[in-house]
């Protein structure tokens, strides 16, 4: 009897990473759509806690969600410009670090509560340069909803965010604007010591 109990538990185990295993695989090919609509889920579900986590609680909870859907990296290259290639590699991977908590605490600092807000897709097409957009919208209960276009590239074998357009507003080309400029003009220390602010300032609000 315990020989076949144990046979039993050596056959459920098998089953259980098996299919742990098929999981990873398919999350690890997940498509563009799947990396939104995951992404827009562990949202928010933080917006449901959001007012007892705390804005600090809201941080940890969104580490994960947004740096496995969002591609940091390109996103912080693409902001500077040409003159990332000006930058030394200590520079660069100081930039993607503080442009990552950036971009987390902005969720944390945006996306704090929850009143009945959901996600909505509404479609998706290719892009001619081989990347996808997803077009979803925002619903805010007694308000207008509203529209997000996700910009994606893929990364390996999934996809990864590299642009966020709100109402027709792209994160990305207000912060290039912003960023660029402050770098031509003030250098790199003052764009680190802004963004600091910046994340700063979210955690305080």
């Amino acid at each position: 009897m315990v020989l076949k109990n144990m046979k039993l538990a050596v056959v459920f185990m098998f089953l259980l990473f098996g299919t742990a295993n098929a999981f990873a695989a398919d999350e690890g090919a997940a498509t563009a759509k799947q990396v939104v609509e995951k992404f827009q889920a562990d949202l928010i579900a933080v917006m449901k806690d959001g007012k007892k986590l705390g804005y600090a609680g809201r941080y940890e909870k969104l580490k994960d969600p947004v740096s496995n859907s969002h591609e940091l990296t390109k996103i912080a290259r693409i902001v500077v410009g040409k003159e990332w290639e000006k930058l030394s590699e200590e520079q660069q991977q100081k930039l993607v670090d503080v442009f990552s908590r950036l971009s987390i605490a902005s969720y944390a600092h945006n996306f704090k509560d929850y009143s009945g807000e959901s996600f909505v897709f509404d479609s998706e097409e290719e892009t001619t340069r081989g990347g996808v957009v997803v077009h979803s919208h925002f619903v805010v209960p007694g308000d207008k909803p509203v529209k997000f276009d996700y910009m994606l590239k893929e990364k390996g074998t999934s996809w990864r965010i590299i642009n966020i357009i709100a109402n027709g507003v792209s994160d990305l080309a207000l912060k290039r604007s912003e960023y660029t400029t402050i770098l031509q003009r003030e250098g790199f220390d003052a764009l680190i010591t802004k963004i600091n602010e910046k994340i700063d300032n979210y955690s305080k609000q």
